[in-house]
């Protein structure tokens, strides 16, 4: 199903309005009268952008949102990683309709801290909320997400991992890889910049299916460092390619959430949208 990211991006503002509500009810289910008249709706239209958004009823959807939704897919959607073998840090995989080719900077590249590298970025709306997308010429290389943290930090955050490379603003420009990106529809490509061992674990996540989850131990013994789950931890807050590389999939061994860098509200609802899709089969 493809998103249409106008509409959606209203969409995910109720949601996210609606999650400080459940919340606030100590997991106790909302009416949908009672929900709808909290965020000043009508049930009929309430109900309506629930089933846009997610494909479910508000009702159902409450169970998605709740604090313990983390520990039962830790329970239920469980991905076990195989271990990873060398690579050539790059390769492709399908993430719901959209398919992903991703390659990596070279070391020598990611040392230049972006010298002599042209990044042009733009604002999207998105599932998530407003998006600030960036993209060299071989690829997205940033996606993140503003509403919780705010436009002037999402923008200052992504610039500040190349310093030295020229940022144009060129929404238009990038345009042709951020919409099926962000509509998860189409074809898109991804230029990882990091560290050898960051793209070692985002190239993990990139095994961990929509709808699933796996635990920051779980990715340190797949790329062959089991004990590393400290450095796991940063390199999955370092992801600078939010939601297509998939750091909201992994969770503590508690089936705690962990942290994420764009703020908690985003990744239970990014888990939220991706399980019940999955268990709607969309």
């Amino acid at each position: 199903m493809q998103i249409d990211t106008m509409k959606d991006g209203y969409h995910y503002g109720v949601i996210a309005r609606a999650l400080t509500l459940i919340d606030a009810e100590g997991g106790a289910t909302l009416p949908l009268e009672d929900l709808a008249g909290q965020l000043q709706m009508s049930p009929a239209h309430f109900q309506r952008v629930f089933s846009r958004w997610v494909g479910v009823s508000p009702k159902r959807y409450q169970q998605y949102l709740t604090i313990d939704h983390a520990r039962r897919l830790l329970s239920e959607r469980f991905t076990v990683l195989d271990t990873a073998v060398e690579t050539g840090l790059s390769g492709s995989g399908r993430l719901h309709d959209l398919f992903l080719r991703w390659e990596a900077m070279s070391p020598g590249e990611f040392a230049r801290a972006g010298a002599g590298l042209t990044i042009r970025y733009g604002w999207f709306p998105s599932a998530f909320g407003e998006a600030l997308v960036m993209a060299t010429d071989r690829g997205l290389c940033g996606l993140a997400f503003a509403d919780e943290c705010g436009r002037d930090t999402a923008f200052a955050d992504l610039a500040g991992r190349w310093p030295r490379a020229e940022l144009v603003e060129d929404a238009a420009g990038i345009a042709h890889w951020a919409e099926p990106a962000l509509g998860q529809s189409g074809e898109t490509k991804l230029h990882m910049i990091g560290a050898p061992f960051q793209i070692k674990v985002w190239e993990a996540l990139l095994r961990v299916p929509s709808g699933h989850v796996t635990t920051y131990s779980e990715i340190a013994q797949s790329v062959g460092n089991p004990r590393a789950v400290r450095a796991v931890g940063t390199a999955v807050g370092r992801n600078p390619v939010s939601w297509l590389i998939p750091c909201h999939r992994a969770l503590r061994k508690s089936g705690g959430l962990g942290g994420y860098h764009w703020g908690l509200p985003v990744k239970r609802a990014m888990l939220a949208w991706e399980a019940a899709r999955a268990d709607a089969g969309t």
